[in-house]
Order: structure tokens, then C-alpha cells, then sequence
């Protein structure tokens, strides 16, 4: 991929960091009212799945 990146992809880039970023925040507080631990163990991975998505992300932003 080239390292020049044009303006509306940096929107797009920063809209689908914003959702990642609204997923994992949702998560994180609907863990504390989930009484399943197979569920919470799910989400829990997924947030942590997300984080990292993000993490890769931002380092396109850099």
C-alpha cells in the first residue's frame, strides 16, 4: 500500500476508528451486566480483539 494516503481515506480511516473505538467502550459495559461467563469470556475476547484492531489502525493515522 502506498504511504501517501488522500484526505477522504484519513475520514473513513478515523470514522471506523471511532466505531471500534464506540464498540469496545459498548463492551466493556455490558460485560458488567452479563451473568454468563461463557458471555463475558466472549466479549472479553472481542474487546481485546478490538483493542488490537485499533492499535493497527492508528498506526495507518501515524
Amino acid at each position: 500500500m502506498s504511504k501517501a494516503m488522500g484526505e477522504h481515506e484519513k475520514v473513513d480511516l478515523h470514522e471506523l476508528l471511532t466505531f471500534k473505538t464506540l464498540c469496545v467502550t459498548k463492551s466493556n459495559t455490558m460485560m458488567g451486566l452479563v451473568d454468563d461467563k461463557e458471555l463475558q469470556t466472549i466479549m472479553q475476547q472481542d474487546v481485546q480483539n478490538s483493542k488490537r484492531a485499533i492499535q493497527q489502525l492508528q498506526g495507518f493515522l501515524t
